[in-house]
């Protein structure tokens, strides 16, 4: 496809208005919504395994919101998405790599998150500075950047009224009454699945949400196929194939602790397709990187142009819609977030790690290093298939295996060092996920006219706010879904299993002395911590903790533990690895770009069929007219799509808020009190809709069928 030129696209406002932007109220606001969603967020990746793009919510929230109090401009509203949606990607960032801290045993510190998400935060607003006008502004037409596409829309359609806001907001009502009634009320099965007994270990399922359909809409049915196309390698044809193969088999096959027979399909998929995906993706990732390569010079260049321009040039000579935050501001700062990462690692080492001064700070680079790489990667995956298909733990397990790589060159096998290398994974991961929201933001800025150098502000002020909550968020959840649960198991403390170790032989319960035990990657004693009792020497209870139990089994965390513990053990199931990279091979000599397709092999088919019906629906709805439409141009499905985002966000969110408040009895509330759905439809004669697969896909179509049908409807606007 041709580049579209920026000279060629004008903005909803033009660069000679000037209007109310980076307002006390906009800030303000955007940092309460940072606040709330960061830690709203925490509890749902925790949870759930995921997370829901915030900005689209936060612009609906703030159009409301501003207009009760005084109406406020569209720049506005941008400027409190903008400054919101950062403590959603930030959050995002800590729970797929900090709770691996549990899971190697060590504890969670409140100022080590509180300064691990700040530097990350910050190094992925930083890095992004020198990157818009290559990736947000000479890609325009090329990169689509959905959600942040979908963003300008609302907002778009916020300024303007008439049925052009209500096709928004009639998406928004239909997917949020679709979503409250799913995950609070419980009318119906989110997860339909389909498990043919004619091809023992296959499984078809959809994760019914609206927020997907509505992703899967915008990013048009090509990406979407192809996403869905990794999906059904994965589980229609590798899970079937290892259940065949591997089912005869009387022992666990590592890095599974139980038999394969044993075994249902996402077992399989968690024990052996992840490590085979996260190979895929890693591999699919450096090739983007390659690809990107004069990207990268090119934004190098244009920001020491920039630089030497600065010394000679008034700043009314620029653009507003082109003004950036100073290229010295981008050394400077990451000079200064350096320092930080040395001062942390040296005045503040985890425990037992003896690095050195000089060690450090070569971990210090190597953090900036790698955050710079992944940041640009990040940018380019978001706007090609958007924000909530970001492989981001895929980038994360990348750079823990060349940090591990390296550790092992120099002697760092010890468990000590593995919290080292998550410490620098973290920072990398939260730079790369708030990157990827940080380019979301920016093309809405784009498209509606912003200011960039305030947006950037706004983005500061966004992570530094919501920093605040998320490591308190991490922590209390920890201890308040901690359980102790009977479970017996010899075990000889002397000559421990390979993946288990001690760490505390005085661990007080329940007036009892016992000794603490971690078993991570072990192949007979499953993951998690225990209580062994010297007397009867055996384990006698299981120290379920929050992170990690079911309910909040943190999967990316537990993944970036196995990973780190299997490189400087030795016991990484480098063979999934190893296929996971060829296939990638395979898929890029075919001449198919394979990110996308790596990406559906590492994620849920749940999630890869709810994207693809969106692309279908598309595809129904505007046939051969889908290639020709640009991002920045408004359609009623995409406006449509976008209010199913917003309200699929929105009244998600609101669930689980809900769900928090029935387990930690807020108002006199207790679990399943907002869960009446089944109770509705039992006193109807109904009661087995609520968990009957098939009303799950039924509603999903008629939900299809809504954005079939709006997206064939045109949109009038007023003028």
């Amino acid at each position: 496809m041709a580049e579209t030129s920026p000279k060629q696209f004008q903005p909803y406002v033009p660069a000679s208005q000037i209007i109310p932007e980076f307002s006390v109220k906009a800030v303000m606001l955007g940092s309460l919504f940072g606040i709330l969603f960061g830690a709203v967020t925490v509890y749902l990746g925790l949870r759930a395994g995921l997370t829901v793009s915030a900005s689209i919510p936060i612009a609906v929230l703030s159009i409301s919101l501003l207009r009760f109090f005084g109406r406020g401009t569209i720049l506005e509203n941008n400027i409190v998405q903008t400054t919101g949606s950062a403590g959603e990607s930030v959050a995002a960032g800590v729970i797929f790599t900090l709770p691996a801290l549990i899971f190697l045993g060590f504890p969670l510190e409140y100022t080590r998150i509180f300064l691990l998400a700040l530097i990350g935060g910050w190094l992925g607003v930083l890095f992004m500075i020198p990157l818009r006008r290559q990736l947000i502004v000479k890609e325009h037409g090329n990169l689509t950047y959905p959600e942040g596409t979908a963003c300008a829309d609302v907002l778009v359609a916020g300024e303007k009224g008439g049925s052009f806001a209500g096709r928004v907001f009639m998406g928004l009502g239909i997917g949020g009454v679709y979503a409250f009634f799913m995950h609070a009320m419980r009318f119906w099965y989110r997860t339909p699945e389909y498990r043919p007994a004619w091809y023992n270990g296959a499984s078809v399922k959809a994760e019914v949400t609206p927020e997907y359909l509505g992703v899967g809409y915008i990013i048009g049915p090509k990406v979407a196929g192809t996403i869905f196309a990794g999906g059904i390698f994965s589980w229609l044809l590798m899970i079937p194939a290892i259940k065949f193969f591997g089912g005869m088999l009387k022992e666990p096959l590592y890095p599974g602790t139980v038999p394969i027979a044993q075994m249902e399909p996402d077992q399989i998929w968690a024990s052996y397709i992840r490590p085979m995906g996260a190979g895929a993706v890693a591999a699919a990732g450096l090739i983007t990187l390659m690809r990107t390569m004069p990207t990268i010079v090119n934004a190098i260049k244009s920001g020491v142009k920039d630089l030497r321009a600065e010394k000679g040039q008034k700043v009314d000579t620029v653009s507003r819609i082109e003004n950036d935050l100073p290229m010295n501001i981008v050394i400077f700062g990451s000079i200064v977030l350096v320092v930080f990462i040395w001062g942390l690692l040296t005045f503040m080492p985890v425990p037992g790690a003896d690095t050195g001064v000089l060690a450090n700070l070569l971990s210090a680079i190597l953090v900036v290093i790698f955050g710079f790489l992944f940041v640009t990667v990040s940018s380019r995956i978001v706007g090609l298939i958007g924000s909530s298909a970001n492989p981001v733990s895929g980038m994360t397990i990348a750079t823990l295996m060349a940090t591990c790589a390296l550790f092992l060159i120099a002697g760092w096998t010890g468990g000590a060092y593995a919290a080292l290398a998550i410490t620098i994974g973290g920072v990398v991961c939260v730079a790369a996920a708030n990157a990827g929201a940080t380019s979301q933001d920016l093309k809405t800025g784009f498209l509606v006219g912003a200011t960039p150098s305030k947006q950037q502000l706004g983005l500061m002020v966004g992570v530094m706010v919501s920093v605040f909550v998320i490591g308190l968020t991490l922590i209390l959840m920890n201890k308040g879904l901690a359980e102790y649960k009977p479970f017996q198991l010899d075990l000889n403390v002397v000559e421990l299993p390979e993946g288990v170790q001690v760490e505390s032989k005085e661990f007080e319960y329940e007036g009892k002395s016992y000794y603490l035990v971690n078993a991570i990657g072990s192949r007979t004693v499953p993951d998690g911590k225990y209580l062994y009792s010297p007397e009867t020497q055996k384990i006698e209870i299981q120290w379920i903790q929050g992170i990690g139990s079911e309910r909040a089994a943190a999967p990316q965390a537990r993944l970036m533990a196995t990973v780190i513990s299997g490189i400087l053990n030795q016991r990484l199931p480098w063979g999934l690895v190893l296929l996971g990279v060829f296939l990638v091979v395979a898929i890029e000599v075919l001449g198919i770009r394979s990110l996308a397709f790596a990406v559906g092999s590492y994620l849920s088919i749940g999630t890869t069929l709810a994207i693809f019906c969106g692309g279908i629906v598309r595809w129904l709805a505007e046939g051969k007219a889908v290639s020709g439409k640009g991002e920045g141009e408004v359609s009623s499905g995409s406006l449509y799509a976008s209010g199913l985002i917003a309200g699929g966000g929105i009244f998600g969110l609101a669930a689980i808020g809900i769900a928090l408040m029935e387990q930690t009895g807020v108002f006199g509330l207790e679990p399943g009190d907002f869960a009446v759905g089944p109770k509705i439809l039992e006193s109807i004669g109904l009661g087995s809709l609520s968990t009957a697969h098939l009303f799950s896909v039924a509603m999903f179509l008629l939900l299809a069928g809504s954005l079939y049908y709006y997206a064939k409807k045109q949109v009038e606007t007023k003028t």
